[in-house]
Protein backbone atom coordinates (compact mmCIF):
# COMPACT_ATOMS: atom_id res chain seq x y z
CA UNK A 1 0.00 0.00 0.00
CA UNK A 2 1.39 3.41 -0.96
CA UNK A 3 1.74 6.33 1.47
CA UNK A 4 -1.04 8.20 -0.37
CA UNK A 5 -3.45 5.33 0.21
CA UNK A 6 -2.46 5.18 3.90
CA UNK A 7 -3.13 8.91 4.34
CA UNK A 8 -6.49 8.51 2.64
CA UNK A 9 -7.46 5.63 4.92
CA UNK A 10 -6.36 7.61 8.03
CA UNK A 11 -8.44 10.60 6.97
CA UNK A 12 -11.47 8.36 6.45
CA UNK A 13 -11.13 6.77 9.89
CA UNK A 14 -10.43 10.10 11.70
CA UNK A 15 -13.39 11.34 13.82
CA UNK A 16 -15.29 14.33 12.45
CA UNK A 17 -13.90 17.70 13.59
CA UNK A 18 -10.50 16.25 14.51
CA UNK A 19 -7.46 17.83 12.84
CA UNK A 20 -4.40 15.99 11.59
CA UNK A 21 -2.61 16.84 14.84
CA UNK A 22 -5.22 14.97 16.83
CA UNK A 23 -6.92 18.09 18.27
CA UNK A 24 -10.44 19.25 17.60
CA UNK A 25 -10.89 22.57 15.83
CA UNK A 26 -12.70 24.10 18.84
CA UNK A 27 -9.85 23.18 21.16
CA UNK A 28 -7.28 24.66 18.82
CA UNK A 29 -9.31 27.85 18.41
CA UNK A 30 -9.81 28.26 22.15
CA UNK A 31 -6.11 27.64 22.79
CA UNK A 32 -5.13 30.25 20.21
CA UNK A 33 -7.56 32.80 21.64
CA UNK A 34 -6.31 32.17 25.17
CA UNK A 35 -2.66 32.58 24.17
CA UNK A 36 -3.49 35.69 22.16
CA UNK A 37 -5.40 37.22 25.08
CA UNK A 38 -2.49 36.57 27.39
CA UNK A 39 0.01 38.07 24.97
CA UNK A 40 -2.26 41.09 24.50
CA UNK A 41 -1.59 42.08 28.11
CA UNK A 42 2.16 42.19 27.50
CA UNK A 43 1.71 44.03 24.21
CA UNK A 44 -0.50 46.65 25.84
CA UNK A 45 1.90 47.09 28.75
CA UNK A 46 4.85 47.44 26.36
CA UNK A 47 2.92 49.93 24.21
CA UNK A 48 2.15 52.11 27.23
CA UNK A 49 5.78 51.97 28.40
CA UNK A 50 7.10 52.85 24.93
CA UNK A 51 4.62 55.73 24.58
CA UNK A 52 5.51 57.21 27.97
CA UNK A 53 9.23 56.86 27.33
CA UNK A 54 9.27 58.34 23.83
CA UNK A 55 6.86 61.19 24.60
CA UNK A 56 8.78 62.20 27.72
CA UNK A 57 12.12 62.49 25.88
CA UNK A 58 11.56 66.13 24.78
CA UNK A 59 11.35 67.13 28.45
CA UNK A 60 14.56 65.23 29.18
CA UNK A 61 16.37 66.90 26.25
CA UNK A 62 15.08 70.36 27.13
CA UNK A 63 16.05 69.90 30.77
CA UNK A 64 19.53 68.78 29.77
CA UNK A 65 20.00 71.80 27.53
CA UNK A 66 18.80 74.15 30.25
CA UNK A 67 20.69 72.82 33.28
CA UNK A 68 23.47 70.75 31.76
CA UNK A 69 22.18 67.64 33.51
CA UNK A 70 18.84 66.01 32.85
CA UNK A 71 18.69 64.31 36.21
CA UNK A 72 18.74 67.43 38.36
CA UNK A 73 15.74 69.45 37.21
CA UNK A 74 13.50 66.52 36.35
CA UNK A 75 14.16 64.83 39.66
CA UNK A 76 13.68 68.14 41.42
CA UNK A 77 10.27 68.43 39.78
CA UNK A 78 9.12 64.83 40.13
CA UNK A 79 10.34 63.87 43.61
CA UNK A 80 7.97 66.14 45.59
CA UNK A 81 5.06 64.70 43.61
CA UNK A 82 6.27 61.15 44.27
CA UNK A 83 6.65 62.00 47.94
CA UNK A 84 3.12 63.41 48.20
CA UNK A 85 1.65 60.48 46.28
CA UNK A 86 3.33 57.82 48.41
CA UNK A 87 2.69 59.64 51.69
CA UNK A 88 -1.03 60.10 50.99
CA UNK A 89 -1.42 56.46 49.90
CA UNK A 90 0.52 55.17 52.93
CA UNK A 91 -1.61 57.16 55.39
CA UNK A 92 -4.76 56.00 53.61
CA UNK A 93 -3.69 52.37 53.99
CA UNK A 94 -2.83 52.85 57.66
CA UNK A 95 -6.38 54.07 58.21
CA UNK A 96 -8.17 51.63 55.91
CA UNK A 97 -6.48 48.27 56.56
CA UNK A 98 -7.45 47.80 60.25
CA UNK A 99 -11.01 48.96 59.59
CA UNK A 100 -11.34 46.80 56.47
CA UNK A 101 -10.01 43.68 58.20
CA UNK A 102 -12.37 44.27 61.12
CA UNK A 103 -15.37 44.64 58.82
CA UNK A 104 -14.35 41.55 56.83
CA UNK A 105 -14.03 39.48 60.02
CA UNK A 106 -17.39 40.72 61.28
CA UNK A 107 -19.09 39.79 58.01
CA UNK A 108 -17.42 36.39 57.73
CA UNK A 109 -17.45 35.18 61.35
CA UNK A 110 -19.66 37.31 63.59
CA UNK A 111 -22.64 38.76 61.75
CA UNK A 112 -25.84 36.75 61.23
CA UNK A 113 -26.24 35.44 57.71
CA UNK A 114 -28.85 37.99 56.61
CA UNK A 115 -26.93 40.90 58.08
CA UNK A 116 -23.68 39.64 56.52
CA UNK A 117 -25.32 39.46 53.09
CA UNK A 118 -26.63 43.01 53.41
CA UNK A 119 -23.31 44.39 54.63
CA UNK A 120 -21.45 42.63 51.83
CA UNK A 121 -23.83 44.15 49.31
CA UNK A 122 -23.30 47.64 50.77
CA UNK A 123 -19.52 47.21 50.64
CA UNK A 124 -19.75 46.24 46.98
CA UNK A 125 -21.88 49.34 46.30
CA UNK A 126 -19.27 51.57 47.93
CA UNK A 127 -16.66 50.23 45.53
CA UNK A 128 -18.85 51.32 42.60
CA UNK A 129 -19.22 54.97 43.69
CA UNK A 130 -17.38 57.28 41.23
CA UNK A 131 -14.33 59.08 42.57
CA UNK A 132 -15.77 62.49 41.70
CA UNK A 133 -18.62 61.79 44.13
CA UNK A 134 -16.11 61.03 46.87
CA UNK A 135 -14.32 64.25 45.98
CA UNK A 136 -17.50 66.30 46.31
CA UNK A 137 -18.41 64.59 49.56
CA UNK A 138 -14.95 65.09 50.99
CA UNK A 139 -14.49 68.69 49.90
CA UNK A 140 -17.98 69.98 50.80
CA UNK A 141 -18.96 67.93 53.86
CA UNK A 142 -16.01 66.02 55.32
CA UNK A 143 -13.33 68.73 55.40
CA UNK A 144 -15.33 71.11 57.67
CA UNK A 145 -16.21 68.20 59.96
CA UNK A 146 -12.55 67.27 60.34
CA UNK A 147 -11.35 70.76 61.31
CA UNK A 148 -12.00 70.34 65.07
CA UNK A 149 -10.09 67.05 65.02
CA UNK A 150 -7.15 68.64 63.25
CA UNK A 151 -7.08 71.52 65.76
CA UNK A 152 -7.12 69.00 68.62
CA UNK A 153 -4.31 66.94 67.11
CA UNK A 154 -2.22 70.03 66.44
CA UNK A 155 -2.80 71.42 69.94
CA UNK A 156 -2.09 68.31 71.99
CA UNK A 157 0.06 66.21 69.65
CA UNK A 158 1.94 68.91 67.78
CA UNK A 159 5.21 67.47 69.04
CA UNK A 160 4.66 64.65 66.52
CA UNK A 161 5.95 65.82 63.11
CA UNK A 162 2.80 64.65 61.28
CA UNK A 163 0.58 66.90 63.41
CA UNK A 164 2.96 69.86 63.69
CA UNK A 165 2.82 73.08 61.72
CA UNK A 166 0.12 75.71 61.40
CA UNK A 167 -3.19 74.27 60.10
CA UNK A 168 -5.47 76.89 58.60
CA UNK A 169 -9.07 76.68 57.40
CA UNK A 170 -10.31 75.43 55.03
CA UNK A 171 -8.13 72.44 55.82
CA UNK A 172 -7.69 71.07 52.32
CA UNK A 173 -4.52 69.32 53.33
CA UNK A 174 -2.94 65.93 52.82
CA UNK A 175 -4.67 64.52 55.89
CA UNK A 176 -8.12 65.24 54.42
CA UNK A 177 -7.12 63.73 51.08
CA UNK A 178 -5.77 60.64 52.85
CA UNK A 179 -9.00 60.14 54.79
CA UNK A 180 -11.04 60.27 51.58
CA UNK A 181 -8.60 57.87 49.91
CA UNK A 182 -9.00 55.53 52.88
CA UNK A 183 -12.77 55.54 52.39
CA UNK A 184 -12.29 54.83 48.68
CA UNK A 185 -9.96 51.85 49.14
CA UNK A 186 -11.90 50.46 52.09
CA UNK A 187 -14.44 48.51 49.95
CA UNK A 188 -11.70 46.86 47.86
CA UNK A 189 -9.70 45.67 50.85
CA UNK A 190 -12.83 44.58 52.71
CA UNK A 191 -14.33 42.61 49.82
CA UNK A 192 -11.15 40.68 49.03
CA UNK A 193 -10.33 40.04 52.69
CA UNK A 194 -13.87 38.80 53.34
CA UNK A 195 -13.63 36.25 50.53
CA UNK A 196 -10.24 35.09 51.77
CA UNK A 197 -11.48 34.65 55.35
CA UNK A 198 -14.47 32.67 54.12
CA UNK A 199 -12.08 30.22 52.43
CA UNK A 200 -10.50 29.22 55.74
CA UNK A 201 -10.79 25.41 56.11
CA UNK A 202 -13.78 24.70 58.29
CA UNK A 203 -12.11 21.67 59.85
CA UNK A 204 -9.26 23.79 61.18
CA UNK A 205 -11.66 26.23 62.81
CA UNK A 206 -13.69 23.41 64.35
CA UNK A 207 -10.51 21.76 65.63
CA UNK A 208 -9.46 24.98 67.36
CA UNK A 209 -12.90 25.36 68.93
CA UNK A 210 -12.85 21.72 70.03
CA UNK A 211 -9.55 22.31 71.82
CA UNK A 212 -11.19 25.04 73.89
CA UNK A 213 -10.23 28.15 71.91
CA UNK A 214 -12.60 31.10 71.98
CA UNK A 215 -13.91 32.60 68.78
CA UNK A 216 -11.30 35.36 68.88
CA UNK A 217 -8.51 32.87 69.60
CA UNK A 218 -9.70 30.81 66.63
CA UNK A 219 -9.60 33.87 64.41
CA UNK A 220 -6.18 34.89 65.70
CA UNK A 221 -4.58 31.46 65.39
CA UNK A 222 -6.37 30.04 62.33
CA UNK A 223 -8.23 32.61 60.23
CA UNK A 224 -5.74 35.47 60.24
CA UNK A 225 -2.67 33.31 59.49
CA UNK A 226 -4.57 31.57 56.67
CA UNK A 227 -5.73 34.86 55.16
CA UNK A 228 -2.51 36.82 55.62
CA UNK A 229 -1.47 36.59 51.99
CA UNK A 230 -4.94 37.55 50.81
CA UNK A 231 -5.02 40.60 53.09
CA UNK A 232 -1.65 41.69 51.73
CA UNK A 233 -2.90 41.25 48.16
CA UNK A 234 -6.07 43.20 48.99
CA UNK A 235 -4.01 45.97 50.55
CA UNK A 236 -1.84 46.20 47.45
CA UNK A 237 -4.94 46.50 45.29
CA UNK A 238 -6.09 49.34 47.50
CA UNK A 239 -2.64 50.90 47.34
CA UNK A 240 -2.77 50.77 43.55
CA UNK A 241 -6.02 52.74 43.52
CA UNK A 242 -4.75 55.21 46.11
CA UNK A 243 -1.58 55.89 44.10
CA UNK A 244 -3.47 56.53 40.87
CA UNK A 245 -6.50 58.36 42.26
CA UNK A 246 -7.02 61.68 40.53
CA UNK A 247 -10.34 63.49 40.92
CA UNK A 248 -10.87 63.05 44.65
CA UNK A 249 -7.37 64.31 45.46
CA UNK A 250 -7.65 67.13 42.93
CA UNK A 251 -10.96 68.34 44.41
CA UNK A 252 -9.78 68.25 48.03
CA UNK A 253 -6.06 68.96 48.18
CA UNK A 254 -4.62 72.48 47.94
CA UNK A 255 -1.45 71.73 45.94
CA UNK A 256 2.12 72.31 47.00
CA UNK A 257 5.57 70.92 46.22
CA UNK A 258 7.50 70.29 49.42
CA UNK A 259 8.84 67.33 51.37
CA UNK A 260 7.10 68.39 54.57
CA UNK A 261 5.82 65.84 57.08
CA UNK A 262 3.21 68.35 58.29
CA UNK A 263 0.11 66.75 56.82
CA UNK A 264 -2.20 69.26 58.53
CA UNK A 265 -0.72 72.27 56.74
CA UNK A 266 -2.33 73.51 53.54
CA UNK A 267 -0.38 73.90 50.31
CA UNK A 268 2.41 71.51 51.18
CA UNK A 269 1.79 68.41 49.06
CA UNK A 270 0.49 67.20 45.74
CA UNK A 271 0.15 63.87 43.93
CA UNK A 272 1.33 62.90 40.47
CA UNK A 273 -2.14 62.08 39.14
CA UNK A 274 -3.71 65.27 40.51
CA UNK A 275 -0.86 67.37 39.13
CA UNK A 276 -1.29 65.87 35.66
CA UNK A 277 -5.06 66.36 35.72
CA UNK A 278 -4.83 69.99 36.82
CA UNK A 279 -2.26 70.99 34.17
CA UNK A 280 -3.06 68.74 31.22
CA UNK A 281 -5.72 70.94 29.59
CA UNK A 282 -3.40 73.94 29.14
CA UNK A 283 -0.14 72.05 28.57
CA UNK A 284 1.53 71.69 25.20
CA UNK A 285 4.97 71.01 23.80
CA UNK A 286 7.63 70.55 26.46
CA UNK A 287 5.11 71.11 29.26
CA UNK A 288 3.04 68.20 28.01
CA UNK A 289 6.19 66.10 27.74
CA UNK A 290 6.99 66.97 31.34
CA UNK A 291 3.57 65.76 32.44
CA UNK A 292 4.09 62.54 30.49
CA UNK A 293 7.42 62.14 32.25
CA UNK A 294 5.66 62.30 35.63
CA UNK A 295 3.19 59.74 34.28
CA UNK A 296 6.14 57.50 33.45
CA UNK A 297 7.39 57.90 37.01
CA UNK A 298 3.97 56.87 38.35
CA UNK A 299 3.91 53.91 35.94
CA UNK A 300 7.31 52.69 37.17
CA UNK A 301 6.35 53.31 40.80
CA UNK A 302 3.16 51.27 40.45
CA UNK A 303 5.04 48.48 38.68
CA UNK A 304 7.63 48.29 41.48
CA UNK A 305 4.97 48.26 44.19
CA UNK A 306 3.04 45.49 42.44
CA UNK A 307 6.23 43.44 42.11
CA UNK A 308 6.94 43.87 45.82
CA UNK A 309 3.34 42.90 46.60
CA UNK A 310 3.61 39.69 44.59
CA UNK A 311 6.83 38.84 46.42
CA UNK A 312 5.15 39.43 49.80
CA UNK A 313 2.12 37.36 48.82
CA UNK A 314 4.37 34.52 47.66
CA UNK A 315 6.26 34.54 50.96
CA UNK A 316 2.99 34.73 52.92
CA UNK A 317 1.52 31.67 51.22
CA UNK A 318 1.54 28.15 52.63
CA UNK A 319 4.94 26.53 52.78
CA UNK A 320 5.36 23.15 51.11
Amino acid sequence: MSSTDADTDAAQTRPAGLSSSGRRFGDSLFSALSVGSGLLIFVTLAAVAIFLTTESMPAVVASQEFTGTAEFSLVEYALPLVYGTVLAAAIALLIAIPVAVGIALFISHYAPRRMAAGLGYMIDLLAAVPSVVYGLWGGVWLVPKLEPLYVFLNTYFGWIPLFAGDPTAPMRNLASASVVLAVMVLPIITAVSREVFLQTPRLQEEAALALGATRWETIRTVVLPFGRGGVVAASMLGLGRALGETMAVLMILAPGATFSLHILEVGRHNSIAASIASRQAEASGVDMSLLIFTGLVLFVLTFIINAIARWIVARSGPKS
